[in-house]
């Protein structure tokens, strides 16, 4: 990202976390991490200084007071990070203090020095640019005398400053201030607070950042994933409307559907919504958009809500699309999961890891209107105004699928509202009975700028795929053939 900012920066090392923060922390200055348990606070100083190392080669030292350094090394290894590959190659080093309150005497002469000669010796060493201390409490916990403790916290902070490390420091929250001292925040140039809330039995991990002095960075609410890969933070409200318009168009998949736009097809990177009630074969048009995007030798993420990959493969293949090649070929990565299992915000951290990692041409949802489970109206409408639009700048083809009731309103209380306007194409399909036999049929509601048909076409789903009725294929012309 780039930085607008004077001050001079590096990077977090956590992905996303440089763009909330306008470039990164500040270089050569105490950042304050601060959180209640279990909200990853220590696995945000490892990171910072395992990935300073392997991307900026800047040897980093990480000062324990809780975790001796076998224990660290084991709980952060499932993590990818080899810190004793790190250590011998001399540019990592854990040092573990243990502090024991009754150990700890006050008098008019503590002070740290003990620890300023330790640190001073370790970052020497091995010519550390960045430096963790975990956790500050832990360092204090004996020490009463608050006149003391706020001198000793200072002396820290301005000595660190000094020897010129950017330092990553964590803290246990207090009751009523950030930290159980309450003077870290004030004295630390950037405090970052992290989160773990529990809410209608969906955990979401958020951070935030309190102040930033001397640049600007975000002000809202971040959720960040924690998984095998470490930390990753995704700046989703920071989106804006500045992405292209592509003029190339994309087949659907299926020719007689082509037939229905102008121009033969959708236009590229632009985000498509099917809404259908049950059994108007939604997934198998998003299958075709599928197998039209392979054929194309695109990559395609298959986000699935309501059926497993093996379940999903074997349905359409009873109909004569076969998606297997695609998987075996790594063109096709069908992603399954229940919408409950994650909140709003962690499926959409989940679905920008996944671009970055498979870096696929197309993504679809199947279906939409199941996140409604996992949240309210307003947010999911929230999250998918998000996924649009970063699957937009990223120029990605996008396909929603959205169940509707019977009665025609939206089974996701709010879903299609929420995609309608903004989804560049809509395929409104229908299931009826007509002379006791079923008929399906489909109405573009919506092609944005593109001229397409406009009435209902009957179609039958056999083995052999989707027919349309002849006498209900338009006759209006293309322009253009699809990719």
């Amino acid at each position: 990202m780039q930085q607008t900012t004077g001050i001079p920066k590096v990077s977090t090392g956590i992905e996303g976390l440089d763009e909330v923060t306008n470039g990164g922390f500040p270089k050569g200055r105490p950042v304050l991490i601060c959180g209640s348990a279990g909200c990853g606070k220590t696995l945000f100083g490892i990171q910072f200084l395992v990935k300073g190392i392997v991307e900026h080669d800047e040897p980093g030292v990480f000062l324990s007071f809780e975790e001796t350094a076998a224990d660290l090394t084991a709980n952060v290894a499932s993590l990818g990070f080899d810190l004793d590959k790190l250590t011998a190659e001399g540019k990592f080093r854990i040092d573990y203090i243990r502090v024991e309150r009754s150990e700890i005497e006050e008098t008019g002469e503590y002070d740290l020095e003990g620890l300023f000669i330790r640190l001073n010796y370790a970052i020497d060493a091995i010519g550390a640019k960045r430096v963790v201390l975990d956790t500050l409490e832990s360092l204090f916990a004996g020490m009463q005398n608050e006149g003391l403790l706020r001198a000793e916290i200072r002396r820290l902070f301005s000595w660190l400053k000094e020897k010129g490390v950017t330092t990553v420091i964590t803290g246990e929250r207090g009751d009523t201030t950030l930290t159980r001292q309450g003077l870290e925040e004030y004295v630390s140039d950037c405090v970052i607070l992290l989160d773990f809330r529990v809410v209608d039995q969906l955990a979401t991990r958020r951070l935030r950042i309190v102040k930033y002095r001397g640049s600007t960075h975000g002000t809202n609410e971040y959720p960040f994933l924690i998984d095998e890969n470490g930390i990753s933070v995704i700046p989703i409200t920071s989106l804006k409307l500045d992405y292209g318009a592509s003029t190339d168009i994309i087949s659907t998949g299926l020719k007689p559907l082509d037939a229905l736009f102008k121009k033969g097809g959708f236009y590229e990177a632009g985000s498509t919504l099917i809404t259908g009630t049950a059994g108007t074969a939604k997934t198998i048009l998003a299958g075709y958009f599928t197998l039209g995007s392979c054929l194309r030798n695109e990559r395609v993420l298959l986000f699935s809500f309501e059926e497993a990959p093996d379940q999903t493969i074997r349905n359409l293949l009873s109909i004569g699309i076969d998606l297997r090649p695609f998987i075996e070929s790594k063109l096709l990565l069908i992603h399954a999961s229940r919408p409950t299992l994650y909140g709003l915000e962690m499926h959409l951290l989940v679905v920008n890891k996944l671009l970055v990692e498979f870096k696929p041409k197309t993504v679809i949802v199947d279906p939409i209107s199941s996140l409604v489970s996992a949240g309210t109206a307003l947010e999911v409408k929230a999250m998918l105004v998000r996924l649009i639009d970063t699957l937009k700048i990223h120029k990605i083809n996008a396909l929603f699928t959205c169940l509707m009731g019977r009665t025609g309103s939206s089974a996701g209380d709010g879903t299609i509202e929420a995609v309608s306007s903004l989804a560049d194409n809509w395929l409104y399909l229908r299931n009826e009975q007509v002379d006791r036999k079923r008929q399906r049929s489909v109405l573009i509601v919506k092609s944005r700028g593109m001229e397409h048909y406009n009435d209902w076409v009957n179609f039958t789903v056999s083995p052999a795929g989707i027919s349309f009725e002849a006498s209900s294929i338009p006759t209006i012309s293309n322009s253009a053939n699809g990719k």
